[in-house]
């Protein structure tokens, strides 16, 4: 009975349910952010780059010249692929640009309370007795 308590423990602590939430909502934002990619950023990339689609970029390593990558995987011809790399890095790119701009807004919305003043450090016994006699011999007699 201890280690299904323990587990449910583990389960239903407050950082495991919020690392669940974030694992969820990173995957629905990751499929956001793949779809401004392709879609949105993507095909004005392409017509600036001459109708490019980076993801059909790639070199034959067996030295034969393929119409397409379709075709040279047809072939079963060995393909360095490094259109989908770079589509890739710009993804992430994008993802790490659009979390760094929403953890700079969530970070603005929140309101910074104040800090309390630090405490004076409390003056040594030997500091105060010092005082003390140098008081008492600075008064008249």
């Amino acid at each position: 009975m201890g280690f299904v308590k323990e587990f449910r423990d583990f389960a239903v602590k407050g950082n495991a349910m919020d690392m669940a939430v974030g694992v969820i909502i990173g995957a629905a934002f990751g499929k956001i952010v793949s779809s401004l990619v392709s879609d949105v950023v993507m095909p004005p990339l392409g017509l600036l780059t001459g109708r490019v689609d980076f993801k059909g970029l790639f070199v034959a390593l067996d030295g034969k010249t393929y119409e397409n990558l379709e075709a040279a995987k047809a072939a079963s011809a060995p393909v360095l692929t490094y259109g989908v790399f770079l589509q890739s890095v710009l993804d992430f790119t994008l993802v790490a640009l659009a979390v760094f701009v929403m953890v700079k807004a969530i970070n603005s919305l929140r309101r910074e309370e104040p800090k309390p003043a630090p405490e004076p450090p409390k003056t040594p016994e030997d500091v105060l007795l010092l005082r003390e006699i140098r008081d008492a011999l600075a008064k008249p007699r």
